[in-house]
C-alpha cells in the first residue's frame, strides 16, 4: 500500500540529509531497499536471480558458515547502516565484530547498525555500479576494513583492505585463494565461487577454520 502522507516520495536521485531519508523511507513500506549514498537517494529495482538472487545467497553461506563457527562475529543480510550524515547504505552482507570482541560498531536503540562494520560484501551487476564508485568512497572513508565486490557482468571478484586510509586489493595464493586480514580463517576460493562451485567454496572454507590462527583472541 502506498502512503498518504505529506512526505514527498522516495526516488532515486533525490538529494537528502539521512534524517529527512528515514522520515521518507518509513512512509514507503512497499520499498524494500533504499540507500543514502553521499548524500544521493538509490533505490533498488527488482531482483533477477542470475544477476543478484542466486550469487547473493552463495555469498551469505560463505558468510553463515564462518559466523556459525566464530564467537563474537555477527553476520546481517540486506540491514541498513548508518554510517555518517550523508550515508545510510543498506549492503547485501556485513560482517561484524560485537563491540565486545573489539568491533567498531553496534546495534542502536531502535535496531539499526551504526557505524563501521569490519567487512561488507555488495554483488554488483558490472564495474559501472555505484557498489565501486560512490559507495566504495563511503566505506573507506568510514572505515570499512574489508570490502568485497563481486560484479556479476565480468565474473570478478574484488576483495579490498583499509590501509592507511586507501583500499589496497588482496590478490589470490598460488592457491586461488583470498584470506581475510580481519577474520582468521575466513577463505574464499574465488575461482569457485566465480564458477558457481559452491561446495568447494565450503570445502576451502573449512580448512581455514581449522588453520592456527583462530586462536587469535579476538575469537576466543
Amino acid at each position: 500500500m502506498y502512503t498518504t502522507s505529506k512526505l514527498p516520495p522516495l526516488e532515486s536521485g533525490d538529494r537528502l540529509t539521512r534524517y529527512e531519508f528515514e522520515q521518507r523511507y518509513a512512509e514507503m513500506p512497499h520499498i524494500k531497499k533504499a540507500e543514502l549514498v553521499e548524500g544521493v537517494v538509490y533505490v533498488a529495482s527488482p531482483v533477477r536471480i542470475k544477476n543478484h538472487g542466486r550469487p547473493h545467497a552463495q555469498i551469505v553461506g560463505w558468510l553463515v558458515t564462518y559466523s556459525a563457527a566464530t564467537p563474537g562475529v555477527d553476520l546481517a543480510d540486506n540491514t541498513t547502516v548508518r554510517l555518517d550524515a550523508d550515508n545510510e547504505p543498506q549492503p547485501d552482507a556485513l560482517l561484524r565484530l560485537e563491540p565486545e570482541a573489539g568491533g567498531n560498531s553496534r546495534i542502536g536503540d531502535d535496531d539499526y547498525v551504526e557505524g563501521a562494520p569490519e567487512l561488507i560484501v555488495e554483488v554488483a551487476a558490472s564495474s559501472a555500479s555505484y557498489d565501486l564508485k560512490d559507495k566504495l568512497n563511503a566505506y573507506r572513508r568510514n572505515g570499512v576494513q574489508e570490502y568485497i565486490v563481486w560484479q556479476i557482468y565480468e565474473n570478478r571478484v574484488d576483495w579490498f583492505r583499509l590501509e592507511e586510509g586507501r583500499y589496497i586489493p588482496l590478490e589470490p595464493d598460488a592457491d586461488g585463494v583470498i584470506r581475510s586480514q580481519v577474520f582468521p580463517g575466513l577463505w574464499l576460493a574465488v575461482s569457485a565461487l566465480r564458477e558457481g562451485n559452491v561446495a568447494e567454496v565450503l570445502a576451502v572454507l573449512q580448512e581455514g577454520l581449522q588453520t592456527p590462527a583462530r586462536q587469535h583472541p579476538v575469537l576466543k
